[in-house]
């Protein structure tokens, strides 16, 4: 199954493309890099300045797709084991930027 806007919150999201967007960090503005690792509250992103680990909550990332698309996401919503998430109910949302 190819990753789409609609299917992310389902999708395995290590190896995408990653910026945030808007954090209660404000160190975590704008960096961006990508997907590492994944656990339940945070995401691993190798940047330029090395690994770091961004939060879930209160946290909004910009995703870039396999195929160029870009999508914003709450990351609160993908606040879960990656591995449980595919069986979870998904508030349909619009995802596109």
């Amino acid at each position: 199954m190819s990753i789409k806007p609609e299917n992310l919150a389902r999708q395995e999201l290590i190896g995408l493309l990653a910026e945030v967007e808007d954090s209660t960090n404000p160190s975590l503005v704008g960096l961006s890099g990508l997907v590492v690792d994944e656990t339940r509250n945070t995401f691993l992103l190798e940047t330029a300045r090395g690994i770091k680990r961004i939060p879930k909550q209160n946290t909004s990332l910009i995703f870039t797709l396999p195929d160029g698309q870009r999508v914003r996401v709450r990351a609160s919503i993908l606040i879960s084991q990656p591995e449980n998430r595919i069986s979870k109910r998904m508030q349909r949302t619009r995802w596109k930027l």
